[in-house]
């Protein structure tokens, strides 16, 4: 069997870091906090089917977010450090190529949804309109991240309502939750190309908080814990989830002493330590309910 011609290999390389395939933080900072909703809604026994959707919905939308995001910026991103190899910026990848791309990846994502119940059908909808406007948010206001929380947070509503077929109080405060926690994380991803941003005019919550960066990042992080903790009240979770969740705090003050100093690089680190923070709460639920 032929090996891929150097062409070939070198686009399909392109698309998979189109999508990020690569670079998975995305993904999980979009799949532990689902994953809180399933288990909290199952009660610790989500069933096979829902898990695998939802797991496979998360990895697609996530992909799908990042091309319509690296479309939005494809002139931008080629004057951004840290953005100026993507493939789109460097030519690999037409705007074109990222259109056909981006919509091949919401018809599997729709295919995905399909497969839930109508109210949860409904819900993508709200879901798939706040993944396409986020990334050109940046340009309008300071507050993206408060959109890419948004996006970030409906699969919550969305698990949910795959298993229980409503909405309840619980769902909203984790929502609102994770949206302070994205905000918070993002936040310091936006600390990153925050020089860079100045100079072509893209907005982001790292410049509009300005030298209260810091705390505001950690007022974020307490709003998470806080309302974490009430969605473990609501749910009448057990002494192992609150640990878990004490776990995640103490990595969130670990991350305001990473970032002291505002280095470009300590940024970026402390925002891919979010992960771990989601991961623990994850943990903590499962073994809650019993593994």
């Amino acid at each position: 069997m032929n090996s891929l011609t150097p062409s070939v290999s070198s686009k399909l390389l392109a698309y998979c870091q189109l999508m990020r395939i690569d670079r998975p933080i995305g993904t999980y900072l979009l799949l532990w906090p689902t994953l809180w909703a399933l288990w909290i809604a199952s009660e610790g026994m989500p069933s096979l089917d829902l898990f695998f959707i939802f797991v496979a919905g998360v990895f697609v939308m996530r992909a799908a977010g990042c091309v319509i995001n690296d479309f939005a910026d494809r002139k931008v991103d080629g004057h951004v450090k840290r953005t100026q190899n993507r493939p789109l910026a460097t030519g690999l990848i037409s705007s074109k190529e990222a259109l056909y791309l981006f919509f091949a990846l919401v018809v599997i994502s729709f295919l995905l949804v399909l497969l839930l119940n109508k109210q949860t059908i409904l819900l993508s909808f709200v879901g798939l309109g706040l993944a396409t406007l986020y990334p050109f948010m940046k340009r309008y206001t300071h507050l993206p991240q408060v959109v890419l929380g948004a996006a970030f947070s409906w699969a919550i509503p969305m698990a949910y309502m795959a298993v229980k077929a409503e909405l309840s109080l619980i769902v909203w405060v984790l929502f609102f939750s994770n949206l302070a926690w994205t905000v918070a994380y993002d936040t310091l991803y936006a600390m990153v190309d925050r020089d860079d941003d100045l100079k072509i005019g893209v907005k982001s919550t790292a410049i509009l908080f300005g030298r209260f960066d810091k705390l505001a990042v950690f007022i974020l992080h307490m709003l998470t814990i806080a309302g974490l903790i009430w969605a473990g009240l609501l749910a009448e979770l057990g002494p192992v989830y609150y640990q878990s969740v004490g776990l995640a705090l103490a990595l969130f003050i670990y991350q305001q002493w990473q970032i002291r100093g505002r280095e470009r690089e300590t940024c970026f680190k402390a925002f891919l330590q979010n992960h771990y923070a989601g991961l623990v709460v994850l943990v903590g639920l499962i073994l809650n309910y019993g593994v």
